[in-house]
């Protein structure tokens, strides 16, 4: 494939995405923009003549192959992963995710999908890091042995991470690349939330690798001046990148070092050079590399391997931040600013609980589960691990989910039968169980009091009314069998063999349902 058969669309047009749909833009391979906001949407597909698209119109195209994604870090994960199951190569801005295991996910997909996952972690395609980088391993200034990043701004102050997540993921990387190595010991140290709380406004990262390089980073959005250095001190000489300075003074060397005479340390001051570098839009740089290995489908310079050291990094100091400040563990979960969960709820590893949503007292919902927008649940509900519940979906008293259950936007669970609002029926709540791997569709009703056997199926639009067993697919308002369907949702044929997996099944008398054999 060349690279001008790539067809590329941007999600999150606001911000940093407004840049990044100029380059792609000029680079000729836009064609669509995606965004939270219909309006910004609509400006932009006006201004460079492209659709503007839903998240699903993106997913769904058969067009778009290939996707940059700008919008807020904690939803790279839900994004991305969207679109890298749905087969397109996907450039998603720094940091990858907000967590390793995050980050593990979405490397783990994109190796499954056969697609290029690609981290905009900027600097590493600056000419001049790239200059900086190749004299440093050309040896020009030595060994290297310090290296210090300071990346210091009044603003742009964020709500959603703090400053080592918002500011410190490009210096990691850099300093990463010229180290060539994993740190073997990672430290830091901040001040506390002032301007946000629970987020810290300074902060500062010390690494030590196992050759004996040292490096620290030092970022902060509450600094008077604009501050963007980046310093590598050799054996035999010193380089700065000032990426504050005008172009032509942007890589400095000097020859500059400390030797032993007499017995004694003394620093020599040398002359010090500008070094020429050629001009260029790192951004345009950096979004012509993506296009060129989606083309190519093979690994980005800055591909999930690289982003996964970057978040190593900003977990180890995220939790030396935390400890040293007094504050609270960071949950190993996520919960959406908009979402409210009350007290006495447990909430798994690795969970996330987006928009508007409220889980009540007593409710248990297991790790690896993906609570989506305006769902209710409680009180004293239990939900499984690695279950998927889509918009607009309330699960009440009674209501228990087992693992992997997938429950389709706008599902409802009903909990009495003979509702009124006039008459307290709560001594009458119902049970309905919905076992592993069952799968509910979009807008379906479950009348209560009902069992939906292991990996059953129900359509979209369909009323429950009775027990589904086993692998059953029901269909229909009142839902009736329509056949069978494996474990991977395969609708299986008479010989009950998946036609996905190979797994055979047979009829499971006790269940009315379909076993596993083999």
């Amino acid at each position: 494939m060349h690279a001008s058969d790539i067809r590329l669309a941007v999600i999150g047009c606001g911000g940093w995405g407004r840049n990044i749909v100029k380059n792609v833009a000029e680079l000729g391979v836009l064609r669509g923009v995606s965004d939270a906001n219909p309006v910004t949407a609509a400006r932009f597909s006006t201004e460079f003549g492209v659709d503007a698209l839903s998240l699903d119109d993106v997913a769904n195209s058969s067009e778009i192959n290939a996707v940059c994604i700008a919008v807020p870090a904690e939803l790279h994960l839900l994004v991305a992963a969207q679109m890298l199951e749905a087969g397109k190569h996907v450039f998603v801005e720094k940091p990858l995710a907000l967590s390793v295991a995050d980050g593990e996910k979405l490397a783990a997909i994109a190796k499954r999908a056969g697609r290029v996952l690609m981290v905009g972690h900027l600097l590493q395609y600056h000419p001049v890091f790239k200059s900086l980088l190749a004299l440093v391993r050309a040896g020009d200034i030595g060994a290297p042995r310090y290296v210090y990043s300071n990346r210091m701004s009044l603003g742009k102050i964020r709500q959603e991470e703090n400053v080592l997540w918002s500011f410190a993921p490009h210096d990691i990387s850099m300093v990463l690349a010229l180290a060539g190595e994993a740190p073997n010991r990672v430290t830091a140290t901040g001040t506390a939330a002032h301007v946000t709380p629970h987020l810290v406004d300074f902060a500062t990262t010390h690494l030590g690798f196992p050759s004996g390089l040292e490096a620290h980073i030092l970022v902060s959005w509450l600094n008077p001046f604009k501050e963007q250095r980046l310093v590598v001190v050799g054996d035999k000489g010193m380089a700065v990148f000032d990426d504050v300075r005008p172009w032509a003074e942007k890589l400095e060397v000097f020859d500059s070092k400390v030797d032993w005479v007499d017995g004694q340390l003394v620093a020599s001051k040398g002359a010090s050079r500008f070094i020429e570098v050629p001009q260029a839009e790192p951004l345009r740089e950096e979004c012509r590399h993506f296009i060129e290995a989606a083309a190519a489908n093979r690994p980005a310079l800055t591909d999930a391997a690289e982003g996964l050291r970057v978040l190593s990094v900003l977990e180890q100091a995220e939790i030396q931040l935390r400890a040293k400040l007094g504050m609270a563990a960071k949950p190993d979960y996520f919960v959406h600013e908009t979402a409210i969960v009350d007290d006495g709820v447990t909430v798994g590893a690795n969970s996330k609980i987006w928009h508007f949503s409220h889980v009540l007292s007593g409710s248990i919902i297991g790790g690896d589960t993906i609570v989506g927008q305006n769902v209710v649940i409680g009180p004293s509900v239990t939900v499984g691990t690695n279950c998927k519940i889509q918009n607009n979906v309330s699960l009440y008293n009674g209501v228990e989910l087992e693992d992997d259950v997938f429950c389709g936007p706008s599902c409802v669970f009903t909990n009495v039968k003979t509702p009124r609002a006039h008459v307290s029926r709560k001594h009458e709540f119902l049970k309905t169980l919905v076992k592993r791997g069952a799968t509910i569709g979009a807008n379906a009703t479950i009348i209560c009091g009902n069992t939906l056997g292991e990996y059953c199926m129900i359509g979209s639009g369909s009323t429950v009314t009775k027990d589904v067993p086993p692998h059953a697919l029901w269909l229909g308002s009142p839902a009736k069998p329509f056949g069978w369907v494996s474990r991977r949702g395969a609708r299986l044929s008479d010989d009950l063999v998946c036609p996905e997996s190979g797994e055979r099944y047979e009829p499971d008398p006790a269940t009315g349902g379909l076993k596993l054999i083999a």
